[in-house]
């Protein structure tokens, strides 16, 4: 399914069975998961998770996020978690949560070698402070988060255009992702701005099966659906 539009899609979650259906039955190609996401699957023991996820995906990209808000934690963190395969990208947060910037911690990790997904970007600005900071013969991740940006009523395709054009620009193995995709159109947005990866929730991967959908049969089966609904709830209105 994912071949189905020029672009990367990782799927985005924290429940395992999901995340092998994505592998085998959609052609994802990587992961990505989150603390938020871990919280709402009930993951209560994080490495646990983290090799478990591992045995599963079998070398495909998998990001994993660091836990600390202070930056001496999080590069503790980071050096532990990057352990766990070369498949896996660390993700740090643009800042922490008093609004520091996590840039020096970053250019640190990458001159280590840490493989590392920047992400909760969401303006140019941030992008042009983070790439500058990725080490030569390093692979990185630049997730600006489009669809918290759309949220907001702002429409983010100029945003993913202009951080394309950095990422081009950028040292090492360098790609830009789209977050917090809403919708299947956003995937095709993306691809069409040139965008090499776009994160991709159940949800929304469930629904690409109704890519290239005739409108006209769709229609009917909109209308069917409501009328199998009206029986259900047995209403009169005459």
């Amino acid at each position: 399914m994912s071949d189905l539009f020029n672009i990367d899609i990782y799927a985005d979650g924290a429940v395992i069975k999901d995340m092998i259906k994505a592998k085998n039955e959609l052609n994802v190609k990587g992961f990505t998961t989150n603390p938020s996401l871990m919280k709402k699957a009930g993951i209560t023991d994080y490495m646990k998770f983290a090799k478990e996820v591992l045995n599963n995906v079998e070398g495909m990209p998998i990001s994993f996020e660091v836990f600390s808000d202070d930056f001496n934690t999080m590069k503790m963190e980071a050096l532990k978690l990057s352990e766990l395969g070369k498949n896996v990208f660390v993700k740090i947060p643009i800042t922490n949560t008093r609004g520091e910037s996590s840039v020096p911690l970053i250019k640190e990790l990458s001159a280590l070698g840490v493989a590392i997904n920047v992400t909760a970007i969401l303006t140019v600005q941030q992008v042009k402070e983070v790439v500058p900071a990725f080490s030569d013969g390093t692979s990185n991740i630049v997730s600006v988060f489009a669809g918290r940006v759309a949220d907001t009523g702002v429409d983010p395709t100029e945003l993913m255009r202009e951080s394309v054009e950095l990422i081009k620009n950028s040292k090492g193995d360098t790609k830009l992702l789209w977050a917090s995709c809403r919708e299947v159109l956003n995937i095709k947005q993306a691809a069409d701005l040139g965008v090499d990866i776009i994160t991709v929730t159940t949800p929304v991967l469930n629904k690409l099966s109704m890519v290239g959908e005739d409108l006209q049969k769709l229609s009917l089966e909109t209308v069917k659906g409501f009328n199998a609904d009206v029986k259900d709830l047995g209403f009169s209105i005459v």
